[in-house]
């Protein structure tokens, strides 16, 4: 079966606004460019995955995004999140895409390995496998089989509400709980998480 991996991305200088207390703007495009980068190198050393699909509307990331052989949608606008999901939801099935994978560009832990044992998770539809950010609100990770199973709904309290739709529909659930999946940047609590994570590992390595 075809799986398809859609990565949206906001404008590389104005996302992680809420870093700003602690980043710079130029600061803040350079970790979201690094963590754009980290992502499709990562997604493209997965075999399972036929195609990476970025949809933004910064010329920039979809550049990057050719690059790396990612197929892009460029936004109209600035629609909201989920309208710019089901517009590169739409592209993916009209290439027959039977399964789809979303992930977002601000995970900076993930590693090949960690996207193959969340696809291990998956069986036969209808399912979902869900990863939760640490919070238990947001959506870091969504794989919906078939792909047009439920509605996005991402936003606040994101992770529930897809538990519910897919409930509402009598899908399989997996629930994939994962550090890794579980941290992205958001808050400057999210970054010094990181920076301790980091830390840790080059203690590690020294011994």
């Amino acid at each position: 079966m075809t799986l398809w991996t859609i990565v949206p991305v906001k404008p590389l200088r104005r996302g992680k606004s809420r870093l700003s207390g602690i980043l710079s703007e130029d600061e803040r495009t350079a970790l979201n460019q690094t963590m754009l980068i980290n992502t499709l190198k990562t997604l493209n050393q997965v075999r399972e995955i036929e195609t990476i699909l970025v949809v933004s509307r910064d010329p920039l990331a979809l550049s990057i995004a050719r690059d790396f052989s990612a197929k892009t949608v460029l936004e109209d606008g600035s629609p909201e999140l989920n309208t710019a999901l089901r517009r590169a939801a739409s592209v993916a099935r009209a290439y027959f895409a039977n399964k789809i994978l979303v992930l977002p560009a601000d995970l900076p832990l993930i590693k090949p390995n960690d996207i193959e044992s969340l696809l291990k998770r998956a069986g036969k539809p209808p399912e979902i496998v869900i990863s939760p950010d640490r919070r238990k609100d947001g959506t870091n990770a969504l794989l919906i089989n078939p792909a047009d199973l439920i509605e996005f709904q991402y936003g606040p309290g994101s992770y529930n509400a897809h538990l519910k739709s897919a409930q509402e529909k009598n899908a399989r659930i997996e629930i994939f709980e994962s550090d890794v999946f579980g941290l992205d940047l958001d808050l400057p609590e999210d970054l010094e998480l990181l920076n301790k994570i980091n830390n840790l590992t080059l203690l590690s390595e020294k011994k």
